[in-house]
């Protein structure tokens, strides 16, 4: 038994706050759980009452002579503490507050929970909440519904998680409309003790759910929560997980000193946990919904087996009786990631036999609007055959000739004997609603738009990616953590904590960065000396803590091709700096071997409070400015995330040789973001970083770094 079976699937309940009156919250949580027929024993708690609803009311928990389980509290703060007391000296072992007035409101609010939360984690006592909607669980051995929604939902496959309990009661009045069933569904408010991810790992483990709904308006807790979430995803009984993330924005993240950080803020960071963790990321209540379906999408095989229907691969055949829905349908199949299979010569053969000479035998497959029941079972059974598909999507459209129920019995028919997804569009309402209806009854996804049914195959194949994705052997790292410390305590100690070239690629040298011969020259003269030292040609930036963009301050030549050229830049860009900031410490000009041709990108992190580093990858020099093509993670990153986080990005293609550029060095780049990862981790004293450019050269040949800037603030 879980421990949080005791708040689910309670044997005994008891409301403390229950009334009376019609109106109150206590009243209506009492009634909804009488109502909804609650297959154990019901307690209310009030000192006033005798009754309520007929039932016998008790002074305190204390006062109760059976056992109870689970407790319901709808006191204000100060009272529910009391009340907690009481409970834990019962023997309870479930909590559900529903009261607010505690951490949402701050000051005493804020105290009187935490006090709650320790006692209860001193006496083993799970709790939900406060400020939530309460609990629902209409699995008929439970039949609970311990909230104020009036509507106690049908008994489903389906688990939802909200922060929101507003969103509640209007994903459940959608839920009813669009005739979805659910085995858990929670409102958990403040989060005070049991969080998603306590609720993930316990429907993970419920027989009743196979797919599970999320409203997250905040996390707390980062590596912690992609490593186990990426257990539930991908781990032998795989659930997949669809998220809403609440407030969509950057807003502050233009204020950090480097391009990471101006790139990165707080959505980063979620798009980063929720790709990490194989987490599907929806836009609306309409979508999560829409995926939901499909993902209890079950066959059950000769010898009893029920399994989830995935498609192997982003191949889709489209079968339709009007053109215009099946452009559509192909339109939005490409925009989710997906492709529009190309047929064999056997199935183009076998589709010209049982087809008009009008229909289209290509895909998408048109078999005209006249088409009868047999029409589509042919289609259908000829493209799921052909190798080159994956699964299908089948398109109605009601014409005077059309039979939605014999169409949709034909359909069921033939993807019963395939391994592979089968999806519907039946557009309409009243026309076709015998053949939608046959569909759910039958556990066979159908939408009413083909650009849902598309999208919802695009999510399909994302999450069948996601669980066949191949695991690459880890690196093996060679780094100097100590010497990196030195060099970090040494910096500090003189008071430096913005880094460039001359300390920062010492530090990055011990986690396997390879870098340019650099040297910082004090006057033309020695400018001269360094670089022909060096040999040529050069680059030659200037050195100042106050002037972090270098090139906007002209502070920056390239292509330095003589000892005297090298002595009239040095001039050049410190008449540059003056004129840029008269204020600025001017420490001089950095002499810099010139890194061999190759594509410029972009390696960098920003440290956030609960989840920790970031990493960021991208185009690097202007093109991560102008384009913003980048792709985010939390560390710890190995090989395989530090490979898909490469591939992530929309221009990987000109890493790949690309119009006949060479392949560039993409392992080296991959082994370096591992060693970065490595550094965050390492080193908390580093808050920002970024590598850029970071010159990746020929396959086989590595990278250089150009350029880096690393801000450090003192942790001890």
């Amino acid at each position: 038994m879980h421990e949080l079976d005791t708040i689910f699937s309670p044997e005994s309940l008891a409301v403390i706050g229950a009334s009376a009156t019609p109106g109150k919250v206590g009243h209506d949580i009492f009634r909804n759980i009488l109502r909804g027929e609650y297959t154990g024993v019901l307690y209310p708690v009030n000192p006033g009452a005798k009754s309520v609803l007929s039932v016998k009311a008790y002074p305190t928990v204390l006062d109760i002579p059976g056992q109870v389980d689970m407790a319901m509290i709808i006191l204000p703060p100060k009272y529910a503490l009391e009340a907690v007391g009481q409970c834990i000296e019962k023997g309870v072992k479930g909590l559900v507050i529903v009261s607010a007035g505690f951490r949402e409101v701050g000051g005493e609010g804020r105290e009187v929970e935490d006090k709650i939360v320790d006692m209860c984690r001193e006496s083993g006592v799970r709790l939900i909440g406060p400020n939530c909607l309460g609990v629902i669980n209409p699995v008929s051995s439970a039949s609970l519904n311990a909230s104020f929604a009036t509507r106690m939902p049908e008994p489903g496959n389906i688990s939802f998680i909200s922060q929101s309990g507003a969103l509640c009661t209007s994903v459940l009045d959608v839920a009813a409309d669009r005739q979805f069933g659910f085995s858990k569904f929670i409102s958990i408010g403040n989060k005070a003790d049991v969080d998603e991810l306590d609720l993930l790992e316990y429907l993970h483990q419920d027989p009743d759910t196979d797919v599970i709904l999320m409203y997250i308006e905040e996390l707390r807790r980062g590596a912690e929560f992609i490593q186990k979430v990426k257990e539930i995803t991908s781990g032998p009984r795989r659930t997949p997980i669809l998220a809403i993330k609440s407030g969509r924005t950057t807003a502050g993240a233009s204020a950090a000193s480097s391009h990471t950080g101006s790139l990165a803020g707080s959505e980063a960071v979620y798009d980063a946990i929720f790709e990490q963790s194989g987490i599907i990321r929806v836009d609306s209540i309409n979508d999560l919904f829409d995926f939901a379906g499909v993902f209890t999408y079950k066959q059950q095989s000769r010898l009893g087996k029920v399994t989830r229907k995935l498609p192997a691969g982003n191949r889709v055949a489209i079968v339709t009786n009007a053109g215009g829905p099946g452009i559509v349908a192909t339109d939005m199949t490409v925009s989710s990631g997906l492709q529009l299979a190309k047929f064999s010569d056997e199935t183009i053969e076998t589709l010209d036999s049982h087809l008009p000479s009008t229909a289209n035998l290509n895909n998408p497959v048109d078999i005209i609007g006249d088409a009868a029941q047999e029409r589509y079972e042919h289609a259908l059974q000829a493209v799921i055959r052909d190798e080159g598909v994956d699964g299908a999507v089948v398109i109605l459209t009601p014409q005077s000739m059309t039979n939605a129920l014999a169409t949709a019995e034909a359909v069921v028919k033939v993807a019963r004997e395939s391994t592979k997804p089968v999806i519907c569009c039946f557009m309409g309402v009243v026309d076709v609603s015998k053949g939608v209806q046959y569909l759910q009854e039958q556990g066979y996804p159908v939408f009413r738009f083909p650009e849902n049914a598309a999208k919802a195959f695009g999510v399909l194949y994302r999450f069948s990616k996601w669980i066949n994705r191949q695991q690459l052997a880890e690196f093996t790292q060679d780094n100097d953590r100590q010497e990196a410390e030195r060099i970090i305590r040494e910096c500090l100690d003189q008071g430096k904590t913005s880094l460039g070239e001359l300390d920062g690629l010492r530090l990055l040298q011990c986690y396997g960065f390879d870098v340019l011969p650099t040297e910082l020259a004090s006057s033309a003269l020695k400018a001269g000396e360094l670089a022909e030292g060096m040999g040529f040609p050069v680059v030659m930036k200037i050195v100042s803590p106050q002037i972090l963009h270098k090139s906007d301050a002209g502070g920056v030549v390239v292509n330095v091709g003589d000892k005297q050229e090298a002595e009239q830049a040095f001039d050049t860009i410190m008449a540059n700096a003056r004129e840029y900031d008269s204020e600025a410490t001017l420490e001089g000009v950095l002499v810099q071997k010139m890194a061999e041709k190759g594509q410029e990108v972009i390696l960098g992190l920003n440290r956030y409070p609960i989840f920790g580093p970031l990493l960021m990858f991208g185009l690097g020099g202007i093109f991560v400015e102008v384009f913003k093509d980048v792709s985010f993670r939390l560390a710890p990153v190995g090989r395989n995330e530090a490979r898909r986080m490469v591939r992530g990005i929309k221009g990987y293609k000109m890493l790949t040789g690309f119009r006949g550029q060479e392949k560039a060095d993409v392992e080296k780049i991959e082994k370096l973001l591992v060693g970065l990862s490595d550094m965050a981790l390492h080193h908390p004293q580093i808050q920002e970083m970024d590598i850029n450019p970071l010159m990746v050269h020929a396959q086989g040949k590595g990278a250089t770094v150009a350029d880096c800037r690393i801000i450090l603030e003192d942790v001890k």
